[in-house]
């Protein structure tokens, strides 16, 4: 496919048609509409319009630079039904998940994130040698490997081969597949249903929903707990987090809506934890149905803040799109005064966020000169459409830029303390989201 061609719509072979019609809004007549990924209605409202943009885990190397890149649009709707916030698939799953660059063990505060959880959800749940926990989309071990040490049996499900395998490294069993309700209920036919069943930030990554979350049910023991974090939409729209919005990102919820997809499948959400993750994250906790556990007061108190801030109605849809081009035009202001007057501009980081700020904004190398990761993965390659190189860290303290944008702005506490070292040269730090910052 050539680079800036329309993919096509895989249900019925023809082009799909984009509609920029604002929330409040509906679509004209004539214009083939998506449906919603949950209830099916017609997707007839428009919540952000993002323009185009390449696949943001799609590193090109140095042999790919003489080719073309396949953009597909960032157009996110809003049921008029049940609220989800969501993108067309225009790729498939298994072509974006397959062979991933992400691996989760790269930041030392999602670890800690991350331990700190198996403690609690061990202390919580009474879970020892006898239990079985299964993470569906368990990356390279990052998670597991805790309940590992702790002599839990644990199960990682994670499609993509070259992160499975890290997982397999640290001693996390690990099968190399999709979930759905057909892999479910093949392990429960084995006897493997699970005590504890979690999955970190990967219900927005699934196209499928329904057949996704029916499997989460089917593979819960009769008493089990599921346990499911996601960024919360409430949170990306107080926080001007448009960069999260990505073709990764199938889609994008509220508590509310989450409560009505598990709803759907016979599970019921009895807790919510409130996370500053990804920007800020809820993890809901959920069983089956007939296991009437007493449901917290916390669950209340986030659906009357979504009501409060209008996410059951689509007045709370309306504005975002606004924000976000005031973002835009801020950090373009800083990048073109910092060009104009000859400092260098590095950046910090290589997230799937940073493809979706710098294609939106339209900067390039000419702006931002080069950014470093630490995950080796990277190293030597070159963000998606803007072909911005990628080096290691060390490439900073060589280069002494005057200015490292940190484009994983979740993490700039733990980032900016890596990044203490720059004031030998008086470099300073920018943040862009969710205003541009200068530290």
């Amino acid at each position: 496919m050539d680079s800036l061609t329309k993919p096509v719509n895989k249900s019925n072979g023809e082009d799909k048609k984009m509609t920029t019609t604002s929330p409040s809004a509906p679509a004209t007549s004539n214009i083939s509409l998506p449906a919603c990924r949950f209830c099916g209605k017609p997707l007839q409202h428009t919540f952000i319009d993002l323009g185009m943009s390449p696949l943001c885990e799609s590193y090109p190397s140095a042999a790919d630079l003489h080719r073309g890149e396949t953009y597909y649009p960032l157009h996110v709707r809003v049921c008029d039904s049940c609220f989800l916030v969501q993108l067309e698939e225009y790729e498939s799953a298994d072509n974006i998940f397959t062979d991933y660059a992400y691996f989760s063990s790269f930041s030392d505060s999602w670890l800690n994130h991350c331990q700190t959880y198996c403690k609690d959800m061990i202390d919580r749940f009474q879970l020892d040698s006898k239990s079985f926990v299964v993470e569906v989309a368990s990356n390279d071990g990052y998670l597991l490997q805790y309940f590992v040490e702790q002599r839990i049996p644990v199960l990682g499900i994670e499609p993509a081969k070259n992160v499975a395998s890290a997982a397999l490294e640290k001693g996390v069993p690990t099968m190399v597949e999709f979930f759905g309700k057909q892999l479910a209920d093949k392990l429960a036919g084995e006897g493997r249903q699970a005590d504890l069943v979690l999955g970190n930030n990967v219900l927005a990554q699934v196209p499928d929903l329904n057949d996704f979350v029916s499997g989460l049910a089917a593979l819960l023991k009769p008493g089990g707990v599921l346990t499911l974090e996601f960024p919360h939409l409430l949170r990306l729209i107080d926080g001007n987090e448009f960069d999260t919005i990505y073709h990764e990102h199938f889609s994008y919820f509220s508590l509310g809506t989450a409560v009505e997809i598990l709803k759907k499948h016979d599970l019921t959400v009895f807790d919510i934890d409130e996370l500053p993750t990804h920007g800020g994250s809820l993890r809901v906790y959920a069983c089956r149905s007939a296991c009437n556990r007493q449901t917290s007061s916390s669950v209340a108190k986030v659906l009357q803040m979504e009501a409060s801030a209008n996410l059951r109605t689509l007045r709370g849809y309306e504005g975002f799109g606004e924000k976000v081009k005031q973002t835009k035009f801020a950090f373009l202001e800083f990048l073109l005064s910092a060009a104009q007057s000859g400092k260098t501009v590095a950046g910090y980081g290589a997230p799937g966020k940073s493809a979706t700020l710098l294609n939106y904004c339209g900067v390039g190398k000419d702006l931002i000169h080069f950014t470093v990761d630490r995950n080796p993965y990277k190293h030597g390659r070159f963000l998606p459409g803007t072909r911005i190189p990628i080096f290691p860290p060390d490439h900073i303290r060589e280069q002494k830029p005057d200015y490292i944008v940190i484009l994983p702005w979740n993490l700039k506490t733990e980032i900016m303390a890596q990044l203490q070292y720059v004031r030998e040269w008086g470099g300073q730090l920018v943040v862009p989201i969710p205003f541009l910052t200068i530290y």
